[in-house]
């Protein structure tokens, strides 16, 4: 989804950035980020970032609010999870994501860029109880 879409109004005090489709707002609050990220339809991460990235996952954690559209997560154990908006979302790290239906998936995320699992209390890496 390119930067000048209409539906995607910059957000006011943020920086923009965009990286294989998907549009990022970014907000440094205090020690952290509070960010709008807008995933277009059809984005896959093992398809649209793996290959800048590096890794066969995801190695951040993702914690917020969907606000709209619907997100599947997979996990390299098969693990399986679907949030469809609106509703929060704790994503481990070593996930792939992918954006289902017609529509924009968009997330309101809190982050600590690399300390995001240990503030946020997550497991390093995704585990069943």
């Amino acid at each position: 989804m390119p930067t000048n879409d209409p539906k995607i109004e910059t957000v006011k005090g943020a920086e923009r950035r965009e990286v294989a489709g998907v549009v990022m707002d970014i907000a440094r609050v205090g020690s952290g980020r509070v960010k709008r990220v807008s995933y277009p339809a059809g984005f896959r991460w093992s398809k649209d970032m793996k290959g800048l990235v590096g890794t066969d996952y995801c190695m951040h954690a993702h914690v917020g609010f969907l606000i709209s559209g619907h997100i599947e997560i997979r996990y390299a154990d098969g693990c399986k999870v679907d949030f469809v908006a609106p509703m929060p979302v704790e994503i481990d790290p070593g996930h792939d994501g992918a954006v289902l239906g017609g529509e924009p998936a968009v997330l309101i995320e809190f982050d600590f860029e690399g300390d995001t699992v240990e503030k946020f209390g997550l497991p390093a890496t995704h585990k069943h109880d």
